[in-house]
């Protein structure tokens, strides 16, 4: 019993560990961008297809270049540990702003 308890900490420690390293959009490998939860192989090479015309600047130049990124998803992928020049995304989602609005 004692056993399999110290096994679950040890598997939680180790997906903590995996999640705490930030991978930057501009320098991960697929298999790196692959370790963000959300992030698939098909995004993945999304992001490496757009970053062979160039490094994005920010958060805003990724979502306008790779298809199926958007401010919602870009948000979602920053805080799973997604970077773009070791930057998290600042953005505020769509229903967030509504939601802002709305309490004015």
């Amino acid at each position: 019993m004692i056993a399999r308890w110290i096994a679950g900490l040890s598997a939680a420690a180790l997906a903590a560990a995996c999640h705490a390293a930030p991978v930057d959009a501009n320098t991960a490998t697929q298999a790196e961008l692959e370790t963000v939860a959300a992030i698939g192989p098909a995004i993945a090479q999304a992001i490496l297809d757009e970053r062979r015309h160039g490094a994005f600047k920010d958060w805003q130049q990724l979502i306008h270049r790779v298809r199926g990124i958007g401010p919602h998803n870009a948000a979602r992928l920053s805080a799973e540990g997604l970077t773009v020049d070791g930057a998290s995304y600042r953005g505020t989602t769509p229903a967030r702003k509504k939601k802002d609005e709305a309490a004015r």
